[in-house]
């Protein structure tokens, strides 16, 4: 556990799911073509965005520290994302499940946990630094939505994830994004 903890907290080294850069990369946002993968994910209804993301992160951190039917221990990954619908008290947060587990991954034991394969998809991705609160989250979405529809990209706009790749510990050269998905 120390180690996972570790790595957790310090965001060392950690694995993330495969993607390439489109055509697009420009200044305020780039698109992103990911390959299929499997997450660890939970619902947390009637929270706040700031509380489902603190609940989901010890749902899905139990998991992998072995609350799973294998009671295998599983590699923190990179980043951690939250689903955000518009006018839905419910987020869905996820873990990427770590490539040596893709093909068969351990079952979770906790019912509110599961294990979901998002299919390959092309994602617009906005970056930006510093401690990303709800609020900065949501603001960041508004850029990108703004931006997306000033140059006549095709997305939709009814969802947005959050992603974060650092532990809150930290401090400096933090990475966060924001995900819209291109229709």
């Amino acid at each position: 556990m120390i180690k996972s903890f570790k790595q957790t907290f310090l965001s060392l080294e950690l694995q993330s799911p495969r993607w390439n850069s489109a055509e697009i990369a420009v200044q305020d946002y780039e698109l992103r073509h990911y390959e299929m993968a499997k997450w660890a994910s939970t619902v947390i209804k009637g929270e706040t965005q700031k509380e489902a993301l603190h609940q989901g992160f010890w749902k899905l951190f139990y998991y992998i520290q072995g609350k799973n039917e294998k009671e295998v221990k599983i590699e923190m990954t990179v980043p951690v994302t939250c689903l955000v619908k518009s006018g839905c008290p419910d987020f869905k947060v996820s873990f990427f499940v770590p490539f040596e587990h893709q093909d068969s991954p351990p079952q979770p034991t906790d019912p509110d946990v599961f294990i979901e394969e998002r299919k390959g998809e092309a994602i617009f991705v906005r970056s930006f630094g510093g401690f990303a609160s709800p609020e900065k989250y949501a603001e960041e979405a508004q850029a990108l939505a703004r931006i997306l529809k000033n140059v006549g990209q095709s997305f939709h706009e009814d969802f947005y994830y959050t992603a974060g790749y650092d532990s809150p510990f930290k401090l400096f050269n933090r990475h966060n994004e924001v995900w819209y998905f291109k229709k």
